[in-house]
């Protein structure tokens, strides 16, 4: 049998106990852990607390509590929680690309010794091309060809296109070293220039592979919401090189969409600065 309010017996004399305790100036605040649909209830029960001077809080529920981080946004009299941002505005775009286009330069004009000494050694270590180009998805999914330092034996970027794995025959003797080193991503400073890439988002997979986890990792399509980057978040938090297995793959795309979801041009020269010794000790890339 309820008593007034629409209270059963048993939680009137749990509140007076409450409030007993309460007035006694022992209590900070009142947290209540009740299902948020639950609202008459929750109405009710702020109702009998009313009389104590003291703060009561209402503790998210399973259902809200992985929104409630996520950041919200006004619109009129209301707010609404931002599921997943969209890409970005057209000021964030520019001060992005601007950034680009003044670090790419700059690392092309730096690093050409560099990249001249590598191309050298190609050629001299193997037969074929210096450079190796492949079809990559970039943003809203648009097809690119990225530029890379050839470092196997072959040139593939049809409908088969096999990740490589460690003690890879197929990576030439320069090319190993290339890999390690990630000398052979510089001319990718060059997608950046044209505006194909940036220098910090999502690593582009081949476009064969970007098909495949998008009908197998539900939230992958997200990643083409901004430019895909030379290096990201998920690079230098260890996931860089190969994924052999999907879990490895929605490892990557977690950290991914974090780095969409939180993107701020110091975050992007954070995982710049971080990626070299990120480059240095990693052991996953061959």
């Amino acid at each position: 049998m309820e008593g007034h309010n629409g209270m059963s017996p048993r939680l009137r004399s749990v509140l007076d106990q409450v409030i007993r305790t309460a007035q006694s100036g022992t209590v900070d605040e009142i947290l209540l852990a009740i299902r948020w649909d639950q609202r008459h209830l929750v109405d009710s029960i702020v109702t009998a607390l009313r009389i104590v001077p003291i703060p009561i809080r209402l503790a998210p529920d399973r259902t809200i509590a992985g929104l409630l981080h996520k950041p919200r946004t006004e619109i009129g009299s209301t707010w609404v929680v931002d599921l997943h941002r969209g890409p970005l505005t057209w000021s964030e775009c520019a001060l992005k690309r601007a950034f680009d286009i003044t670090f790419s330069s700059l690392a092309l004009v730096m690093l050409a010794p560099t990249m001249l000494i590598a191309a050298i050694m190609i050629k001299l270590d193997s037969r074929g091309p210096v450079f190796f180009s492949q079809l990559r998805n970039g943003f809203n999914t648009k097809e690119f060809w990225i530029f890379k330092f050839r470092t196997m034996t072959v040139m593939e970027h049809g409908p088969e296109v096999r990740q490589a794995v460690r003690y890879d025959k197929r990576v030439t003797p320069i090319g190993r070293w290339l890999r390690r080193t990630s000398i052979d991503e510089l001319p990718q400073f060059l997608n950046v220039l044209r505006g194909e890439m940036s220098l910090v988002g999502p690593r582009p997979h081949a476009t064969i592979h970007n098909n495949e986890y998008e009908g197998l990792i539900s939230n992958y399509a997200f990643r083409h919401h901004v430019k895909p980057g030379i290096t990201g978040w998920a690079q230098i938090h260890g996931l860089r090189g190969g994924t052999a297995t999907i879990d490895l793959m929605e490892k990557r795309v977690e950290l991914d969409l974090w780095y969409i979801n939180n993107w701020s041009l110091w975050l992007d020269i954070t995982i710049l600065m971080k990626t070299f010794a990120a480059v240095i000790d990693q052991k996953e890339a061959y």
